[in-house]
């Protein structure tokens, strides 16, 4: 009986170190998680397995970014709402305390003040050529820039656009009660892009990845006009 116990514990302490590094990685596949965990891939798909049947996990669709060679690529995982919510949720509920508090303090000007300094670290240092007329390149910088600020993200051709996915949100519990945070975001993306971008999805909303669309055609911006003396 000890040994079924031990056992099952080590399952279950093996299970949530899949679960950790899902959330700190965003996605990734059998083989990396296997290799960051020091234990065998076969045994990763075991734990994959069973996560996939919790509804914990669910498999990252394909990028379309190129290929890996010959056969198929290798699936990606990434957590669900609920694979989110095993490791609990302490850091989001302190993180929702201080923005209440500082909603409380300085009014819903100071939350976004916040959104935004937060939006510009993660996105702020991406400049794109404003004579640029197509946003391909500069949406996959900005893909490059979210996934190093932890959203596991990517861009795509489709369509008419190019669509900017974030496979993974730190923050969606607290993006929840302050849309803020995402509004901001998107502000940031346009900013950086020099033209106007649309949010399609949001894990914040329950959406399995957070897509912006950018059109192909870049708008324009209007020069102010010069006053006349």
């Amino acid at each position: 009986m000890k040994n079924e116990q031990h056992e099952a514990q080590r399952d279950g302490d093996t299970r949530d170190a899949v679960v950790g590094l899902l959330m700190n990685r965003g996605q990734a596949t059998a083989a990396d998680i296997g290799e960051a965990l020091g234990i065998t891939t076969t045994a990763v798909r075991r734990h994959l397995d069973n996560l996939l049947e919790a509804g914990d996990v669910t498999v990252a669709p394909p990028s379309g970014l190129g290929g890996r060679g010959r056969g198929r690529p290798a699936k990606k995982f990434l957590l669900t709402p609920s694979g989110r919510r095993r490791l609990g949720q302490g850091y989001d509920a302190l993180a929702v305390d201080a923005l209440r508090a500082l909603r409380e303090v300085g009014g819903e000007e100071a939350v976004r003040t916040f959104a935004r300094r937060r939006a510009e670290q993660a996105i702020g240092a991406v400049t794109v050529d404003p004579e640029s007329t197509d946003p391909v390149n500069g949406a996959r910088r900005i893909a490059a820039a979210l996934s190093d600020a932890g959203f596991s993200a990517d861009a795509r051709e489709v369509g008419n656009g190019v669509q900017i996915c974030q496979h993974h949100c730190p923050v969606s519990e607290v993006a929840a009660e302050f849309p803020e945070l995402c509004e901001a975001e998107i502000s940031a993306i346009e900013q950086a892009l020099g033209t106007h971008v649309q949010r399609l999805a949001t894990i914040a909303n329950g959406d399995r990845a957070c897509t912006t669309h950018v059109p192909l055609e870049r708008v324009v911006r209007k020069q102010p006009a010069k006053e006349l003396r």
